[in-house]
């Protein structure tokens, strides 16, 4: 079944709450600079990647090489090269994936994500569109912010 507008009734307390989930991260806010075919998205990325990146997927916990790279630089999008978080902005929170306070100045855009049972905010490219992760309000100051990325969907570039 397609993702794209499914509704699932799920049983809270004796009421019916409808959750919606989304389609693809093409649709995260319509028109961007950087396009491609679905048959071009999947020739330059790893199944994962494509997952990830144009399916609003998810890569594994511990699984990324970039959660432990603290080198000074700039993590950038796979899909499109946009930079999108300097390297003084990461920190570690645990949770096994790169994790930033704060991105690079019109770099990514959000949009509400109702997967789960409560709401998310997702963050993605905004030059491309591909799915990066989700923005928690669980970070460290001077924002608070915690925005928890997939690896998969980066590419870090030293200074």
């Amino acid at each position: 079944m397609n993702r794209r507008g499914f509704i699932t009734m799920i049983l809270m307390g004796g009421t019916a709450v409808a959750v919606t989930s989304m389609g693809d991260a093409s649709s995260a806010s319509g028109n961007f600079e950087v396009t491609r075919t679905e048959a071009e998205w999947r020739s330059m990325l790893t199944d994962l990647q494509y997952k990830v990146m144009r399916q609003e997927g998810t890569e594994p916990a511990g699984s990324s090489p970039l959660d432990k790279q603290y080198s000074e630089g700039t993590y950038h999008c796979r899909g499109c090269d946009l930079a999108l978080y300097p390297s003084d902005t990461k920190f570690d929170s645990g949770t096994g994936w790169p994790s930033f306070y704060r991105s690079l100045d019109n770099a990514v855009e959000t949009k509400r994500d109702f997967k789960l049972i409560y709401p998310r905010t997702e963050v993605h490219c905004r030059r491309c569109g591909s799915h990066l992760g989700h923005i928690f309000n669980d970070g460290p100051q001077p924002t608070g912010k915690r925005h928890c990325l997939n690896g998969v969907s980066l590419v870090f570039k030293p200074a």
